[in-house]
C-alpha cells in the first residue's frame, strides 16, 4: 500500500471510535476473533491497547500479523488497522 492510500485511511478513520479495546488481559484468542469480525465488516478500525509503550508495539505487530490486516496508523494507545474485504 502506497502512501497516497494511507494518507486517505487516517482521514476516514479520523471520524470513528475505537471498536475494540484490549486492556488488562492482553491479546486473547478472543480479542482477536472480535478484531477478525470487526475487519470483515468495517475494513478500517481503530483499536484501543491499554498498556505499556513496548507491549502496544510488539501488540499492534502480532494483530497485524495474526489478522493480515495493515497497521496504518498508531497514535499514543490508538492503533489504526486496514484489511480489504473481497466480498465488499
Amino acid at each position: 500500500m502506497n502512501s497516497a492510500d494511507k494518507k486517505k485511511l487516517r482521514a476516514q478513520a479520523h471520524s470513528l471510535k475505537p471498536v475494540i479495546m484490549i486492556g488488562q488481559a492482553g491479546l486473547t484468542a478472543a480479542v482477536l476473533a472480535e478484531i477478525e469480525l470487526a475487519l470483515n465488516i468495517h475494513e478500517l478500525i481503530k483499536v484501543r491497547i491499554r498498556a505499556e509503550r513496548e507491549d502496544r508495539k510488539l501488540i499492534s505487530e502480532k494483530i497485524c500479523t495474526d489478522t493480515g490486516a495493515e497497521l496504518i496508523q498508531g497514535i499514543g494507545q490508538i492503533i489504526v488497522i486496514y484489511r480489504l474485504n473481497p466480498d465488499k
